[in-house]
């Protein structure tokens, strides 16, 4: 899968937030899933920032929402993460 420079863009920007670095490795850390209120406790975010942080995250594609009943389980997107690293190695000089 190749990225195109619009994606890399928008992966770029969630990624340059100290606290959607710190949900991500929270998610990270927590076998590669996460809930929001877990992740509230963690970085200590008012729970409406959180959901900005998150809803970042997911646009840009780094995390995937699962409905589980009344609340949501995140999913921390390795593939793509993966994908989006081999990119920015393909700017280095030959």
């Amino acid at each position: 899968m190749e990225l195109t420079t619009k994606q890399l863009e928008k992966i770029s920007k969630a990624l340059g937030d100290a606290h959607r670095l710190k949900i991500l490795m929270h998610i990270s850390k927590h076998g590669g899933c996460g809930q929001c209120a877990d992740i509230q406790n963690e970085i200590e975010l008012a729970q409406p920032s959180v959901s900005h942080h998150i809803k970042i995250l997911i646009e840009s594609g780094l995390i995937r929402a699962e409905k589980e009943g009344r609340n949501y389980k995140y999913n921390f997107n390795c593939c793509l993460y993966k994908t989006y690293i081999e990119s920015l190695e393909t700017l280095l000089p030959q």
